[in-house]
């Protein structure tokens, strides 16, 4: 299974890529790994928080719901939904089909000019270590 090394992964399953920077705040984006989307089966239903929803990490963000079981989504980082992927409501399969692109969840803005707001979660390395001893 791909694990792109241009993000990083909570070992809850979920990936964080930082988007850019708007002077005030670092955008980050969330999406399930493609282990969590395999895991899971065929998606057929995405709950996801309003926009402007307050997240910190490890709690519940979304709830991902597959013909085998339902799962939390927890943020990785701290902030505010900036944008939620709409097109999931319609097609839930996009995680499945697409869990590192157009499968995304949610954009997340984080308060705070420059620093790395994703920098103390997993590397690449370091996700696949937790996949392959699960």
């Amino acid at each position: 299974m791909a694990t792109p090394d241009d993000r990083r992964y909570t070992d809850q399953h979920e990936w964080a890529l930082v988007q850019g920077t708007d002077g005030t705040s670092t955008v980050v984006r969330v999406g399930i790994t493609d282990h969590a989307q395999d895991a899971l089966g065929d998606i057929v239903f995405v709950q996801l928080p309003e926009v402007g929803a307050e997240v910190a990490p490890g709690t519940p963000m979304g709830e991902v719901e597959s013909t085998k079981s339902v799962s939390d989504v927890y943020a990785p980082v701290t902030g505010v939904v900036a944008a939620v992927n709409t097109r999931l409501s319609d097609a839930p399969e996009t995680i499945n089909a697409d869990p590192y692109g157009e499968g995304w969840l949610v954009d997340i803005a984080v308060p705070g000019e420059g620093g790395d707001p994703i920098g103390q979660l997993l590397d690449a390395d370091a996700y696949q270590a937790v996949v392959e001893g699960s």
